[in-house]
């Protein structure tokens, strides 16, 4: 057998592998909890949203809290995670909506934002977040926090 030869099995059975762990997955895929993120940083919810696929979330994404509220009442996500400073109205107001509507009041918020303050935590907390974390968040506490809200919101 050539080295040719022998890089292409190897290559083969590497592709092979991949798909069968591919088509092995396809039901967890199926299955895979949904968190949307509100973020008028495009790529800030490009970075969060391969954070978060790595750990096997489905994503959604709105740029706006008007297609947060659009978007989480269509497709009813597992959390939300709200940037607070958005461009038609602040994550607060998207939150105290979101808590209005009894079709969308269950799902947790988790807000988020790069301005931080004490006085900040306790007007998330009071606007119906379940949560308040500071930009840049780190993939471990952005993992951990989605997984402790996720859970508690499927019990």
């Amino acid at each position: 057998m050539t080295n040719s030869q022998s890089l292409g099995n190897s290559i083969g059975l590497c592709t092979r592998r991949f798909v069968d762990k591919l088509v092995w997955h396809q039901p967890y895929l199926a299955m895979a909890k949904k968190v949307l993120i509100v973020d008028d940083h495009e790529h800030l919810r490009r970075i969060l949203a391969s954070i978060l696929r790595f750990g096997g979330y489905e994503i959604l994404e709105a740029a706006t809290a008007a297609q947060a509220m659009e978007r989480a009442l269509s497709t009813q996500p597992h959390l939300i995670l709200m940037d607070i400073q958005l461009p038609d109205f602040s994550g607060f107001e998207a939150a105290r909506l979101i808590r209005q509507n009894p079709a969308i009041a269950h799902i947790p918020i988790v807000g988020c934002t790069a301005v931080f303050g004490p006085e900040m935590r306790p007007e998330a907390l009071a606007a119906g977040m379940v949560e308040y974390l500071q930009k840049p968040i780190s993939s471990a506490l952005l993992m951990a926090t989605v997984e402790k809200f996720i859970a508690a919101e499927t019990q």
